[in-house]
This record gives C-alpha cells, sequence and structure tokens, in this order.
C-alpha cells in the first residue's frame, strides 16, 4: 500500500486556496454506472472521506461513519495493489504532463481491479476517478471515486487504463500499464459519438443519418475503432467501453 500513497508526491497537493472547481453539470454527467456501485470524496490534503454512499456497508460491510482511505486500500486484492499504483502513477503523470491546466477537471480516469466485498470474497469493480477541484498552481483538491461491481461483465481484470474526456474528446482507451503506443488508443469525438451510437444498438445507416454523414464514413469510422480498442467486433467493442466507463 506504500507504492499508492509514493505516487501522491507531496508537492501535487493542494496548499492554496481552490480556483477551479468541475460544475455540478459536468459532476453529474461523470457517473456513470452499469451495476452496483457506491461513492466517496476524497481530499487529498489529509486523505480524509466525505459524501460516503451508505451503499458502501452493503458492498464491503464498512460504516460509511467511520471508514478511512486504508479501509478502502486494504480491501484491494493484493496481487492488485501494484497494477493500482502503476495507474495512478500514470494518471497523475497523464495530468500534469499530458493535459491542459484547467483540462484535469474534466478528464475521468478508469480502470479495474480486484476488491474485497462483504462476504470475504474479491470481486471485479470499476474504479471512475474525477478531480473535483484544484489551487492556482494544479495542486490536488478534492477527487470524487465512484465503485462499480463488474463482476456479472467478467471477472479477468484488464489491467487496463483509460482517460476519458467529459465532453467527448480527446479520450484514450485501454492503455497498458507500461503507457506504449498511447497514440494509436485515442478516438476522436466523432469515434466516440459513434461508440455511443452503436451501444444504442443504430445501424450504420441509422448512425449516418443521425451524424449527417454517409453510410459507408461510418463504416470506416467502426473498423478504425476495432482496430484502435484491438476488439474483433462490435459485441466486444461495447463490452470493452463499459468496462473503461466510456458509456
Amino acid at each position: 500500500m506504500q507504492n499508492l500513497y509514493n505516487v501522491l508526491n507531496p508537492n501535487r497537493i493542494a496548499k492554496d486556496s481552490i480556483s477551479y472547481q468541475i460544475s455540478s453539470d459536468e459532476l453529474t454527467n461523470s457517473i456513470i454506472s452499469t451495476g452496483y456501485f457506491y461513492f466517496y470524496i476524497m481530499d487529498f490534503f489529509d486523505m480524509t472521506l466525505s459524501h460516503i454512499s451508505p451503499s458502501i456497508a452493503e458492498i464491503h460491510g464498512f460504516d460509511s461513519k467511520t471508514i478511512s482511505f486504508n479501509d478502502i486500500l486494504g480491501a484491494i486484492h493484493p496481487d492488485d495493489v501494484d497494477f493500482v499504483a502503476k495507474a495512478e502513477a500514470i494518471a497523475t503523470d497523464f495530468f500534469y504532463n499530458k493535459v491542459e491546466y484547467e483540462k484535469m477537471l474534466r478528464d475521468k480516469t478508469s480502470y479495474s481491479f480486484r476488491f474485497r466485498v462483504q462476504n470475504g470474497e474479491y470481486t471485479l469493480f470499476k474504479n471512475q476517478s474525477l478531480m473535483l477541484s484544484l489551487d492556482d498552481n494544479g495542486g490536488l483538491g478534492k477527487s470524487l471515486n465512484i465503485h462499480t461491481r463488474i463482476d456479472h461483465l467478467g471477472n479477468l481484470n484488464t489491467y487496463k487504463i483509460s482517460f476519458i474526456d467529459l465532453n467527448g474528446v480527446p479520450s484514450f482507451m485501454n492503455l497498458s500499464r507500461d503507457e506504449q503506443n498511447k497514440e494509436n488508443h485515442e478516438f476522436s469525438k466523432r469515434e466516440i459519438d459513434i461508440i455511443k451510437l452503436l451501444s444504442n444498438g443504430l445501424s450504420n445507416v441509422e448512425i449516418a443519418e443521425k451524424l449527417f454523414i454517409r453510410a459507408l464514413t461510418v463504416k470506416k469510422h467502426r473498423s478504425n475503432i476495432l482496430a484502435k480498442s484491438d476488439t474483433k467486433n462490435t459485441a466486444q467493442l461495447i463490452k470493452n467501453c463499459i468496462l473503461q466507463g466510456l458509456i
């Protein structure tokens, strides 16, 4: 667990008054759940938790009034702790070195790991986190964390990380923990629009009509999307997008 704390460089913790905050509309749009879930807000300054969902008691058996961040960390499967630490390190590097300052409040981080539930077993969860506030120097203030049980979609961890823009562009999916070939995984806004329409069961022709483009163009986009996501068909693509928090 110490690896997780090491990721949070003290120089990146907010020290000044909070100047940038996410809007309530963006916050609502950020919550995508495909199963039983709970959420909490973490303050990076002292690692305290607030606004904890009562459902955390039903899922993990934790008391929402007394739970600490250490309790959360202690419930992660021992074999997934290193991955979670690596994922958070990649996220920190991504936000500080590859995106604009204000965009840190518009990109949601998503990845999966195994979590211990109330009966003592470990099941697969999707973690989605979103920064809610920063100080004037880009120091981390508070973040929203959403944990969704997704073992009904599968039990194997993909060990992939995604960064999803709340406004659709750019979004990066299925990044490996080694961060290799990151440029090949960026989805354009058009591609994200098509993925969302595909998830609603629309055909190429129907998507073309909604987006005012040719069906042949949609077909080409679909081919590129499958190649970028390393998926074989639309069903696998949609499943992966759900697991990664895009839809």
